[in-house]
């Protein structure tokens, strides 16, 4: 079961903020470092969390058990965890899984990689990758050779350190891609161009400011196009207008959040950046027909296995 957050209490967005000295978007250690240099943090008490990074994580022996978007995700020996940014995650107390752990900024990718990468770095891609056989070697030795130049720090100038931690990265990433369903979902009728990119833009910002920014035009000024430049690509790809992908968001972030995991239509209201609870409970209503009480409450029924439908 997915971990809750105190109730009304809103999901904090983390910044990247690796320990002093360490250069260039990028960190690299294990799991087991990492639960050892946290103490009981993040996992005691398990508080969910947004990030505007990338967690990678590779696990070598053992079994991770981490929460994405309100989901428990099991990663066993040789499966890559990808959490991305704007997911929200939620790290289980520290169990047997070893392996190293990868977290970078977008930016530390150079253009053209980062290009070739958009697939597998949307928000939408599967967060547990299983690598084709022949490769689970290769990307662990990779990964092992990132962490060792990682902790090189100062033994070659530090220009060629990060080109070699960045050229190490990138071409782990760039396996990892071809691993058998690693990919988002292709866009349902527009496969490239202009339109498809505004629109990915467009859902990698909505998944990071859903909360805060409501309007078609709050993410046209973002992107820096017109808000009919928008309208149009979310029409071509998506067949539905903008807005209405912002309100499906919303949506699917407010039954995540009555669906069991103890909050409230007020702090749900609060939550999402709505005026009042009443001004959330005809948003939902409208779109769900029901109340947020009662579509908890047969939330609740399901999950308990008392509802008779």
């Amino acid at each position: 079961m997915p971990s809750a957050s105190p109730q009304g209490a809103p999901t904090p967005l983390y910044g990247f903020q690796p320990p002093v000295g360490t250069p260039y978007s990028l960190e690299v250690t294990t799991i087991e470092d990492f639960h050892a240099h946290h103490d009981d943090w993040p996992w005691n008490p398990p508080l969910p969390g947004r990030a505007t990074f990338h967690y990678l994580i590779l696990v070598t022996s053992g079994v991770l058990y981490h929460d994405v978007d309100h989901v428990t995700r099991t990663v066993t020996r040789d499966q890559w965890l990808w959490v991305r940014p704007g997911h929200t995650q939620c790290w289980h107390p520290p169990g047997t899984a070893k392996g190293p752990f990868i977290l970078f900024e977008p930016d530390v990718l150079q253009a053209e990689t980062a290009r070739l990468l958009t697939t597998v770095t949307a928000h939408d891609a599967p967060a547990v990758l299983t690598p084709h056989p022949d490769d689970v070697p290769w990307a662990e030795r990779t990964a092992l050779q990132l962490l060792d130049e990682h902790r090189a720090l100062g033994r070659r100038p530090l220009d060629l350190h990060h080109a070699l931690r960045r050229s190490l990265l990138e071409a782990l990433l760039l396996r990892l891609a071809h691993s058998p369903g690693a990919a988002a979902p292709p866009p349902p009728t527009v496969r490239g161009g202009r339109r498809a990119m505004v629109y990915r833009q467009f859902l990698d910002a909505l998944e990071l400011r859903f909360r805060e920014l409501h309007h078609v035009e709050d993410y046209a000024r973002l992107l820096s196009c017109s808000v009919r430049t928008l309208t149009r690509a979310a029409q071509a790809v998506a067949g539905t207008g903008a807005r209405q992908v912002i309100d499906e968001r919303r949506l699917l972030e407010a039954r995540r959040l009555l669906g069991g995991s103890g909050w409230t239509a007020v702090a749900v209201a609060a939550h999402l950046g709505f005026p009042d609870a009443a001004d959330f409970g005809r948003f939902f209503r409208h779109r769900t027909g029901l109340t947020p009480a009662a579509y908890a409450a047969r939330e609740e029924r399901r999950q308990t296995g008392t509802d008779p439908s």
